[in-house]
């Protein structure tokens, strides 16, 4: 079996096909009450992503992206390009590095150059087979880029730094060969790094795997791979003066927004504030679709996890708002979820992003 997700009331397991007898058994000796969600994993998978026609580009200006299917990282790469070439007085695009096969790693500025803004980060893509987070990540950029000036000062005055793709190589993989592939692509005994484990704030503690071949193995030590030294280089470095203030990394599945700590079952000092922005960011998400997130801290509400982004963005390098927010759905679907939900999972995503924003934009 492999773990998909879960919390402290329940548990999403893959079975294969030849352990399905056993597994059943196991649970009904010991007394553990199962349902099936998805009967076929592999229909699922095919009916996911429906191939788009030609015939759906011919509306689009300078990109392919269409927000009706799931993309390849060529189409979201020309997508920021296309934005770069297009807005150059809002948008300057920034290779930050590459990843360990040599795809760049892309970061998107959005900015209206007031000298008073504070820098917000915000990320998708660092595990592989979560297709709904670029998609979610590339609907908002796209929503920024062409909404902006027609936004309150809180959204405004903020320097947007949008990674779409944070494992680029692990992205394609999951598209061409394996749909369920989480890591990164490093070669080794087994292939791939956990790169939300590789982050350098209480990294290779508890939730952390030390042995290759596990799903949330580690790394060889704190920012061993080039995509999460790439992501620490250019915060830590390059960041043109604006005040870091809040860290905002979009992941799948199960519909919770997560703040520090991950590494162990202990919450910041300012975890008030942290919970009352969350909350505020899943009432904006209710209003707009209706949809339900729950809140609290990572450990507690799910299970430690050392090593994650958002707990070195907080303890490392002081962001105040930092936040992991676990997209659509709560399980029937899981990691395969039918692309036609990305324009609803987008827009509440969106509504949670200007609940944190509008705190930082103003100041708080």
């Amino acid at each position: 079996i492999s773990t998909w997700g879960g919390n402290i009331t329940s548990l999403d397991i893959l079975v294969k096909p030849q352990s399905l007898q056993s597994v059943s058994k196991a649970l009904l000796d010991n007394n553990i009450g199962y349902e099936v969600i998805i009967q076929d994993l592999q229909k699922a998978i095919d009916e996911e992503n429906p191939p788009l026609n030609e015939d759906d580009y011919e509306d689009r200006a300078g990109h392919r992206l269409t927000w009706q299917s799931y993309h390849r990282l060529a189409d979201i790469y020309g997508f920021l390009d296309y934005l770069a070439a297009s807005h150059p007085n809002l948008c300057s695009l920034h290779t930050i590095g590459n990843s360990i096969e040599g795809r760049p790693l892309k970061v998107l500025k959005i900015s209206n150059g007031n000298p008073g803004n504070k820098a917000v980060w915000v990320d998708g893509g660092i595990h592989a087979r979560e297709w709904i987070s670029p998609a979610t990540v590339t609907h908002i950029i796209n929503y920024l880029v062409e909404n902006l000036n027609r936004e309150d000062g809180a959204l405004q005055n903020i320097d947007w730094h949008i990674l779409a793709v944070g494992n680029p190589d692990g992205y394609e993989y999951s598209h061409t060969t394996d749909r369920l592939w989480r890591k990164n692509r490093r070669r080794g005994q087994c292939y791939g790094t956990d790169l939300n484990r590789n982050f350098g704030h209480h990294w290779g503690g508890k939730g952390s795997g030390k042995h290759p071949c596990q799903e949330i193995y580690g790394g060889s030590g704190p920012f061993s791979e080039p995509e999460t030294a790439a992501i620490r280089n250019y915060i830590t470095g390059t960041n043109a003066g604006a005040p870091w203030k809040a860290y905002i990394s979009f992941h799948s599945y199960g519909q919770y927004i997560l703040y520090p700590w991950g590494y162990d079952q202990v919450v910041p000092q300012d975890h008030g504030d942290l919970q009352a922005v969350a909350n505020k960011a899943a009432s904006a998400i209710r209003a707009v679709t209706g949809a339900y997130y729950r809140v609290g801290s990572s450990a507690i509400l799910l299970y430690p996890a050392s090593g994650g982004s958002d707990d070195w963005a907080k303890g490392t390098v002081g962001m105040k708002y930092a936040y992991t927010i676990e997209l659509r759905d709560s399980g029937r679907y899981g990691f395969v979820l039918p692309a036609s939900y990305i324009i609803p999972t987008a827009t509440e995503a969106l509504a949670a992003l200007k609940a944190i924003a509008s705190t930082v934009g103003r100041g708080a």
